[in-house]
């Protein structure tokens, strides 16, 4: 029997100098590998804001500061197992505030990078991250 459950997620949107910084899904099924923003879950008693940070530290080693709102999404989906579901994304702005980008090991992620905002279109970016990263860039 399928189960559903619900998922409260903070990402964030750093783009400097015309390059924006995304991870690689570590999910051998993805194929080609799948893109998306730095984030993830908001652990018990955490803020998104904080969350946001911890994420972006764990999965490409930079740090960012003033998180600015910008957008909550939700989509709901199936699991390779048949559970459904329900993403709540957090998404906010941020900027550079350190660090030299580095893989997280052993996580939801095993790949970081700088992308120049011009070669998204080729990407396997997941599609809540294309979204957002061309309605920051339209702006």
């Amino acid at each position: 029997m399928s189960k559903q459950h619900s998922s409260v997620r903070a990402y964030g949107i750093l783009i400097h100098e015309e390059v924006v910084a995304l991870v690689r899904s570590s999910n051998p099924l993805h194929d080609p590998p799948l893109w998306w923003l730095p984030g993830g879950g908001i652990d018990f008693g955490e803020t998104p804001e904080e969350t946001l940070v911890r994420e972006f530290k764990e999965e490409t080693g930079l740090t960012v500061g003033d998180p600015t709102l910008f957008s909550v999404t939700s989509d709901v989906r199936r699991r390779d197992n048949g559970d459904r579901i329900h993403t709540v994304r957090i998404i906010y702005t941020v900027r550079l505030v350190g660090g030299d980008l580095t893989h997280e090991v052993h996580g939801t992620t095993d790949h970081a990078a700088w992308y120049p905002l011009e070669e998204l279109a080729g990407l396997n970016l997941a599609e809540y991250a294309r979204a957002a990263i061309q309605e920051v860039v339209r702006k």
